[in-house]
């Protein structure tokens, strides 16, 4: 599969990159571990095998010519093997074999790509990159599907930083079978799974190629970490041992928790819609001002609704025709759903809506449903992106930004549509 070039080693643990019949090939870390430079070595000696095509995915990639063809060029350099390659400012092809690596982004300023990677000819290997920042799981399996040729062996090789465990990708190829292996001292969870191989690695195995100054800030957590305060400990275990977390780091909301939703108390129904790829949720509130707790229950979380099919959902999950929905319109919903007889109306305004509103919740007690578990997932990720200016990432808010349309009606006291269980 190529020539090893003298200097360039492969350590033992990626050796099953070469060696494994596998289909899911999940390479996870900590900062500075080898996963990127490990799997571009990998992917250009895998071009020496003829009729292998490879597609070499980001999730945003502007130009490929410009960000990771770079990169590849310093791999070939590296390897000796440049003079074998042609390249374009998307493609790169050995000329000995005629394999070819594609590079592109899922999401690119021309667009989703999803449909043209799918169609794409020959492709026996997918690469995906920076998968923290791949969140669309029906586009994985959409590509995913378009793998299988039948006359080499089809990889689908994932590479990420480790996030929450509410990532898809830790769901999908993670959660159904899994172990915990011990990492200098730490607990990391891996796969068990049949058709997946986990690959984990850290900085340690790396030394010799990273800046002592790199190192010297490394070996400070980590000695922080050992002191036993708990947000050094996360710390380092999230950045630099690579371990997954039961929620992102700087979240938002800290203390919610699960609970039973009070259907005795005033309520309305927040509506944030959406279409692809963000979802349209309607989750349903209620307040109890004297202890200051919000009840939170999810009813739905889906994307790609039609606006009818949107409204006829909306009907089918109220308790009542006449109860109040506070819905982000962004054309005629609002419009629509009261031609059909719902009680729609647009969110209350604060001054400074989103930071406004964030700041009156994180005065309550939140209590999520048990089965709301999308809602969870948004509290567990919803993060700080300038906490001092109270403006958050704009990012993992759906049934947060419904929920708090709900909560903003309900805290202005007014008795208008909020209805009481009877």
């Amino acid at each position: 599969m190529g020539r090893d070039s003298e200097g360039v080693r492969i350590n033992k643990l990626f050796k099953p990159l070469y060696t494994s019949k596998k289909r899911y090939f999940l390479i996870t870390g900590g900062r500075g571990s080898l996963k990127s430079s490990t799997v571009h070595d990998f992917v250009a000696r895998l071009t020496y095998q003829q009729g292998q095509g490879i597609l070499f995915t980001r999730y945003t990639m502007t130009s490929a010519e410009k960000s990771i063809i770079p990169e590849f060029k310093i791999v070939l350099e590296r390897l000796q093997i440049e003079p074998h390659f042609h390249i374009t400012k998307n493609v790169i092809t050995n000329t000995q074999t005629g394999s070819f690596i594609y590079f592109s982004g899922i999401k690119t300023s021309s667009g989703d790509q999803t449909a043209t990677l799918k169609s794409i000819a020959g492709i026996t290997t997918w690469i995906i990159e920076e998968g923290e920042d791949f969140k669309n799981e029906k586009t994985f399996e959409t590509i995913d599907d378009s793998i299988r040729t039948t006359h080499l062996q089809n990889r689908v090789i994932w590479i990420q930083n480790p996030t929450t465990k509410e990532h898809f990708i830790y769901n999908k190829l993670i959660a159904p079978k899994n172990k915990k292996v011990q990492v200098h001292g730490y607990d990391v969870t891996v796969s068990d799974m049949e058709d997946v191989e986990h690959i984990h690695t850290t900085y340690h195995i790396a030394t010799e190629y990273l800046n002592d100054s790199w190192l010297k800030k490394a070996e400070k957590h980590r000695l922080k970490a050992e002191e036993a305060e708990n947000k050094y400990k996360t710390h380092y275990y999230h950045n630099y041992i690579g371990g997954w977390l039961e929620k992102a780091e700087g979240v938002i909301f800290e203390h919610w928790k699960e609970g039973v939703f009070d259907e005795s108390l005033p309520y309305c129904y927040g509506l944030d819609e959406g279409y692809s790829p963000d979802p349209a949720t309607l989750v349903k509130i209620a307040i109890d001002h004297k202890r200051k707790i919000v009840y939170w229950k999810e009813l739905f979380y889906e994307t790609e609704l039609a606006t009818g099919v949107l409204l006829g959902k909306i009907k089918d999950s109220i308790s009542r025709r006449k109860d109040l929905i506070i819905a982000d319109d962004k054309g005629r919903l609002i419009a629509d759903g009261r031609n059909i007889g719902l009680n729609m109306i647009k969110p209350y305004k604060y001054k400074d809506s989103v930071s406004g509103g964030i700041k009156k919740m994180l005065d309550y007690t939140h209590v999520i449903d048990k089965e709301s578990y999308n809602i969870k997932r948004e509290m567990n990720n919803y993060v700080w992106n300038d906490k001092k200016a109270s403006i958050p990432v704009d990012d993992f808010n759906h049934s947060i930004d419904a929920g708090r349309y709900a909560f903003e009606r309900l805290l202005l006291g007014k008795k208008t549509g909020v209805r009481r269980r009877n």
